[in-house]
């Protein structure tokens, strides 16, 4: 069995800023080098630079734009968070929608610099037009079961494998990550199990009393 990818995205809650966010990343280094899995985190834009800096384990904005640098106040710039340490984002997060045109120029942007594009979706259709664009990884995401609890893996299987299968037929290149309300190593091999190449969480290790349990327990099946 294929070892999976494991992002954490922090959002931006409070326990996974500053120097929680911090803690969140000393427990996913510890695990991913206890168990050899790539386990990546997403902090906020004011603790990228520093969690990248200070660990080793992959650190992910949680959005960037295609824009240039020069007279666009308030955009994030690929060249930005390339300095700051990142070695990619996420693009049109549920919580962060964005355009075709803007996806489509965040994802060129983020491969010109080496970086790497993961596109959010959230069903097998979207998840075959981000295909077409060629990033890294395309991330399936139900929205009625982010933060919900209920994991994709248990709740909706059928569209976990209907996404693999759209995103293959368009480029077999692709990887494929899925979320929504995966808890635990069983959500995250039935994730795998189904055709993905890991899983993109967030409340479950963000809101942990102890990270680092859930993460270990994430990483257990494989």
């Amino acid at each position: 069995m294929s070892k999976p990818l494991i992002l954490v995205n922090l959002k931006t809650y409070k326990e996974g800023m500053g120097n929680h966010a911090h803690t969140i990343a000393t427990a996913a280094q510890t695990v991913a080098q206890e168990s050899g899995i790539t386990i990546g985190i997403a902090p906020s834009y004011i603790d990228l630079h520093p969690i990248a800096r200070h660990f080793m384990i992959p650190v992910y904005a949680q959005h960037v734009d295609g824009s240039e640098p020069g007279a666009h106040t308030g955009q994030i710039t690929v060249e930005a968070i390339k300095l700051a340490g990142a070695n990619g984002s996420l693009i049109n997060h549920s919580e962060r929608r964005l355009t075709l045109a803007d996806i489509e120029s965040s994802i060129k942007s983020l491969q010109t610099h080496k970086l790497v594009a993961v596109v959010c979706t959230n069903n097998d259709i979207t998840s075959a037009a981000a295909a077409a664009l060629t990033p890294e990884y395309v991330a399936i995401e139900p929205p009625e079961l982010i933060g919900s609890g209920v994991s994709v893996s248990k709740a909706n299987p059928d569209i976990i494998k209907r996404s693999v299968t759209a995103v293959h037929t368009v480029n077999p290149k692709v990887k494929v990550l899925t979320g929504a309300g995966i808890q635990s190593g069983e959500c995250v091999k039935i994730a795998v199990d189904l055709g993905t190449d890991g899983v993109l969480l967030a409340s479950s290790v963000v809101k942990a009393q102890e990270p680092i349990k859930i993460l270990r327990d994430l990483v257990s099946k494989f």
